[in-house]
């Protein structure tokens, strides 16, 4: 019984010891992302899509001139709109930006509602992707063209 109690009370001693040197605790290493930055053509437009759609919360910005727009990803950073894009630029699939949903299932009926055309990553119409590792996906566009895909990698 005295083994054991010494060995509880090293352990209770130790523990703030080594916390307090960072040894128990993972340091972030490298860099981390700050915010993802997409040039639109009509600020306002784009606002309201990706509040809309996505739920996202404006946050302030400092420029105040009206051709920005930030909101929070939370944790992940910031969505930074920028009104000055040229019109009509083609955007390939493979450049888009991914949100996580509970359920693509629900976010379908979302879409739908607001009548977005979405497809599945091969382009066929109203069709979900369902990756080998079973994380379902869709795709669509924002009012500029910019690609989005939403999945169900929600944790």
């Amino acid at each position: 019984m005295k083994t054991f109690t010494l060995i509880v009370l090293t352990l209770i001693m130790v523990t703030p010891f080594q916390k307090s040197m960072g040894q128990t605790e993972k340091k972030q290493q490298g860099a981390v992302l700050n915010h993802i930055a997409v040039y639109v053509t009509d600020l306002a437009k784009s606002t309201a899509f990706y509040k809309d759609v996505f739920d996202l919360e404006i946050i302030p910005e400092p420029f105040k001139d009206g051709r920005h727009t930030w909101f929070s990803l939370g944790p992940a950073g910031h969505l930074h709109l920028i009104q000055g894009a040229k019109p009509n630029v083609e955007h390939d699939k493979n450049e888009h930006l991914c949100f996580s949903v509970p359920s693509v299932d629900k976010f379908i009926t979302l879409l739908n509602s607001k009548k977005i055309e979405f497809e599945d990553w091969a382009g066929t119409r109203k069709a979900v992707t369902l990756r080998v590792d079973g994380i379902k996906q869709v795709y669509f566009k924002d009012p500029d063209g910019h690609w989005l895909e939403v999945n169900d990698d929600h944790k």
